[in-house]
């Protein structure tokens, strides 16, 4: 059984929670298992979390959940791509899938929410992962 664990990005909390409870049929449809979950401030925090996660031997995949919504800057692009290529250095470091579940850039709130199924499977891309890839250590 793959043994997930799970960062979601809380700023909208609403989304974040559909995202989650999506998330979490999927691994139940899966038949993996949430060995931890990591509920962090916004998805630029995310890489930290997943960091600590794939450190413990426990847990075979990181999923990463969360929204980054557009505003009047640039901010929503320089979150979303900051925080997609430090979750991609940590599971290349960790030797561990980390994989990306955010909506975002450059959508609304109500483009967000029509992606709540798209951004809970990344956990099937966790699985996916894990059962294409030799163990770790096993290479």
């Amino acid at each position: 059984m793959t043994a997930l664990g799970l960062v979601v990005a809380q700023f909208y909390e609403e989304l974040a929670a559909e995202i989650e409870a999506e998330a979490r049929t999927l691994i139940e449809d899966r038949d993996a298992e949430v060995a931890e979950t990591v509920h962090v401030p916004g998805v630029y925090d995310a890489p930290l979390a997943a960091d600590r996660l794939a450190r413990q031997e426990r847990i075979d995949a990181v999923a990463v959940l969360g929204v980054v919504v557009t505003g009047d800057t640039d901010h929503d692009q320089v979150v979303t791509h900051a925080a997609a290529r430090r979750l991609s250095d940590v599971g290349l470091g960790r030797d561990t899938p980390v994989t990306f579940g955010v909506a975002g850039p450059d959508m609304s709130a109500p483009e967000a929410r029509d992606r709540i199924e798209k951004c809970a499977s990344a956990v099937d891309a966790a699985v996916d992962l894990t059962e294409a890839l030799p163990a770790r250590g096993q290479q």
